[in-house]
Order: C-alpha cells, then sequence, then structure tokens
C-alpha cells in the first residue's frame, strides 16, 4: 500500500490493520489484547430481531459511517472500507446469553472509524446524513473504547447457536485461563445477514476478562 508522510497508509482496513481482532480462525478461543479504538455508537434495549429501535440504529451507524468515508476521502484524500458492525451486550442476569433471552439485553451497536476520524469530520458526515432524515442519527455518540485484555472466538453458525460457544468460554475457558468475567460481551458481524445463509455467518465473540482474584 502507498503511504502518507505521517506514516498512515492512503488505504486502510480495520480487518487488515489487526487481523487477530478482526480476522482470526475460526474455532480457535484465544487471549487477545484490544488496543483503545474509536467509534459511531448507539444505545437500545431488548430482542434486536423485533425491536425497530435496533434496525434504526444499524442504518444510522452504517449512513454516518459511509458519509464519514466519503468525507475523508474528498479533505484528506484518504480512502478506507467502512469496518463490520460491532455490538456490545450486557444483561442484569449475564445467564440471558446462554439462554438467549433477547427481550432483557441491553446493547450499543457500533462501527470503528480510523484514527484520522475527528469531530470536524464526524461533524461534517452527520450533517450530510442528517438529508435521510433517519429516526436513530441523534441518538449517534463518538466515543473512545477501551477493551484490553478479552477472550474472543470465531463462531461460524447461526447467532441462534451462539449459547454453547459462550457457555464454553464463560464456563470452561476462562477460568482454566485464571480469568474472571469483566465488561460487557462483544460481538463483531463479519457477514452480512441479508445475504448470508445462517449456517455460514462468522461472528467474533469477544468477552473482556481480569485476572482472578
Amino acid at each position: 500500500m502507498d503511504g502518507e508522510p505521517d506514516g498512515v497508509p492512503a488505504t486502510y482496513d480495520v480487518k487488515k490493520a489487526l487481523p487477530g481482532l478482526y480476522a482470526p480462525r475460526a474455532g480457535v478461543m484465544a487471549v487477545v489484547e484490544v488496543p483503545e479504538q474509536q467509534f459511531v455508537m448507539v444505545d437500545g434495549h431488548g430482542d434486536p430481531n423485533v425491536s425497530p429501535a435496533y434496525g434504526e440504529a444499524v442504518q444510522a451507524l452504517y449512513a454516518l459511517s459511509y458519509a464519514v468515508r466519503a468525507v475523508t476521502k474528498e479533505r484528506l484524500g484518504r480512502v478506507h472500507t467502512v469496518a463490520p458492525l460491532e455490538g456490545l451486550w450486557s444483561a442484569e442476569d449475564p445467564s440471558a446469553f446462554v439462554t438467549r433471552d433477547r427481550g432483557a439485553w441491553d446493547w450499543t451497536m457500533m462501527i470503528s472509524q480510523p484514527e484520522w476520524v475527528g469531530a470536524e469530520i464526524l461533524a461534517a458526515a452527520t450533517a450530510r446524513a442528517e438529508k435521510k432524515g433517519l429516526a436513530a442519527l441523534g441518538r449517534a455518540r463518538f466515543e473512545r473504547y477501551a477493551e484490553g485484555t478479552s477472550v474472543q472466538v470465531l463462531h461460524l453458525g447461526s447467532y441462534d447457536d451462539e449459547g454453547p460457544v459462550l457457555a464454553r468460554m464463560h464456563g470452561e475457558f476462562i477460568p482454566q485461563h485464571g480469568f474472571v468475567l469483566r465488561g460487557r460481551h462483544h460481538e463483531v458481524y463479519l457477514s452480512d445477514v441479508r445475504r448470508t445463509e445462517p449456517a455460514k455467518l462468522r461472528t467474533i465473540l469477544r468477552q473482556p476478562v481480569a485476572p482472578a482474584p
């Protein structure tokens, strides 16, 4: 790839920049170190399959991210691939993830942005996206997120089949490696759910951890 004078590549794809976090081998559970990144985010609650707010959030995030891409290309001459959709998930009872009690879930959907994207670029991109009249755009925020030490695995298959994988991650792998759960469950959606058969969906499941006391 061609480079910029400051060492930042003229073209950027987070999956290639951080392959251990965005392009791991399927089925291999591993401990990883996740650096701080910046994201556009929208919060919500409830079953993503039936909640209108979830669909509105995802639509707004993609519209804003593609607007960011256009503005950075015009103003900075830098081109990047829009990053995959990600989600932070939590519930008062963590077992809601294993049992797939979606109505109990709180979520934050988000898309990573390159480090050269700042407040000025985001403001211009927001103004451009506002022309689409998106319901959730006003709830979007720009925020840095630091995850640190985590356990992750690339899951192949339906979202509904994640329960046993998470049970093994939480109940076996994490305690066996001397960790306890910390922070929100994290998923990275590498497949377009609209165009991919459920059995072929590729989803990174990630759980921040801390050393066991």
